[in-house]
């Protein structure tokens, strides 16, 4: 190579380098400096100051330390002198924030724009015709979260632009294990593309105990938009098993995980400024932490609450006495749709405080399932497991194919089992293990139907040669 190609390949490589640089810098122009002392985000200790090796250091610390050090008893030249003692090297602190610990800009002049705009937010019968199709039964449920996210929505795309301030649409779902709470609530974040973050209340406790912080709910979310403040405000938090913070009944102890979690999240479910560790699940002085604010965020609450249906029938069947108008103690013992009757008394009754029910507003049950449902969830929604199965075969270029006795068998052993529709994954997996492994191993094999008998072991299931007769394959 002649020494003037080589001086050409040395300048595009400084070119590439350059632009690799900036295109850094332009990513690290996106977040918030953060203070390496306090921890506190530019937006709120103010201008930083910077320090070799990505450092920076906000005023308040770096006057506090020439404080220190003009003030100070100790003679730091003679530090170097003592043996054992190691000065630290700037270039280990490089990275002592993590990025996912910094905290996305906000513009300056730029206007704060809803996520989702006034004209294109889907109405409530689009909602719910796009929940329909992943979604089966439910179809109350359903048409409550249409109506409430939308009416949210709109609230946070005009953002109540006159003198009539509209209140937040908070829901409460209850429905047994497995009806299909949390996928309502995923499916629904998908199709609206808002940020979403699922938490579980049996990890919170009150500040300063062991466990995580009620504001972590509101830190997930952060994390979910990327730490951007600005759309993490107008997303949406579904904390499951809301059921687990009742209140304790009969017991000296403090409730730090019960009762108290419950008047903890009070400013967060009617909206409020809070403070939120970044990246973390409580504060400490090691965590940078930022401002939310909770008024454009919408809760969802959901939780199986065991024994509810006991106390709703306690109270139906008070009436119950001697006489001829009295109910029958047993009346209500065989009611499918037994939660559906549930009221504010009753949640109360079984642990909730009044204040945090008062901020949810919306409160509706979801059925529990039947052998019909679980036969509609096998096959008809978009994602269903029978479906994923049947696209996995065909990629072997093998037709599954299920008979509806298969499938009401699959459904039976559903309900033996109580719990829900996720035990449907459980029992076809089960099933299909020897199929699975079989079929790869003979490429003559062109179609396999599932039978009942094959689902209650008397049996096995149907094989179609390529070209041939069905033929049954001993199980």
């Amino acid at each position: 190579m002649s020494e003037r190609d080589q001086n050409n390949e040395n300048e595009i490589e400084k070119v590439n380098d350059s632009e690799v640089e900036v295109e850094k810098t332009k990513k690290e122009d996106e977040y918030e400096k953060i203070c390496f002392i306090c921890h506190r985000p530019e937006s709120t200790a103010g201008k930083m100051i910077d320090l070799p090796n990505n450092i920076s250091v906000c005023s308040d610390c770096m006057q506090k330390s020439f404080d220190a050090m003009t003030n100070g008893q100790i003679d730091y030249s003679k530090l170097m002198n003592i043996p054992g003692v190691q000065i630290f090297n700037m270039s280990d602190l490089e990275n002592a924030v993590p990025k996912q610990q910094k905290i996305k800009k906000r513009k300056e002049g730029e206007e704060k724009k809803p996520l989702l705009d006034i004209n294109n937010i889907p109405a409530p019968h689009k909602i719910k015709a796009k929940l329909d199709e992943y979604v089966v039964g439910q179809e109350y449920a359903k048409k409550v979260m249409s109506v409430a996210v939308y009416n949210h929505y709109k609230r946070v795309a005009t953002d109540t632009m006159d003198d009539i301030e509209i209140e937040k649409s908070n829901m409460l779902m209850i429905g047994p294990t497995g009806s299909g709470k949390t996928y309502l609530v995923k499916t629904l974040a998908r199709l609206l593309d808002v940020p979403l973050a699922i938490t579980d209340a049996t990890s919170l406790t009150e500040a300063g105990y062991i466990g995580d912080d009620i504001e972590s709910v509101v830190s997930k979310l952060l994390a979910a938009a990327d730490n951007d403040v600005e759309k993490a405000e107008q997303g949406i938090i579904f904390i499951d098993e809301i059921d687990k913070i009742a209140k304790k009944k009969n017991t000296n102890q403090r409730d730090v995980s019960g009762e108290s979690v419950q008047q903890g999240m009070l400013k967060l479910l009617e909206g409020s400024e809070v403070e939120v560790p970044v990246g973390a699940n409580s504060k400490n002085a090691m965590v940078p932490l930022t401002t939310v604010n909770t008024r454009n965020i919408l809760f969802i609450c959901g939780g199986a609450f065991p024994d509810l249906e006991n106390i709703i029938k306690e109270r139906l069947t008070k009436q119950a006495a001697i006489g001829f108008n009295a109910d029958l103690k047993d009346k209500y013992d065989h009611d499918k749709n037994i939660l559906g009757k549930v009221t504010t008394e009753d949640l109360r009754n079984f642990g909730m405080i009044p204040e945090f029910l008062g901020r949810l507003p919306i409160v509706f049950t979801l059925q529990g399932l039947d052998e019909d449902m679980y036969v509609k969830i096998l096959k008809e929604p978009k994602n269903a497991i029978l479906k994923q199965y049947q696209k996995l075969l065909a990629l072997d270029e093998v037709k599954l194919e299920f008979d509806d006795s298969a499938l009401r068998a699959i459904a039976r052993k559903a309900m033996e089992k109580d719990t829900g529709a996720r035990a449907l994954r459980a029992i076809i997996e089960e099933f299909m293990l020897d199929i699975m492994y079989e079929i790869p191993k003979d490429d003559s094999i062109g179609q396999v139907t599932i039978t009942e008998s094959y689902i209650q072991g008397t049996g096995g299931p149907i094989i179609t040669l390529r070209g041939q007769e069905p033929a049954l394959l001993e199980g």
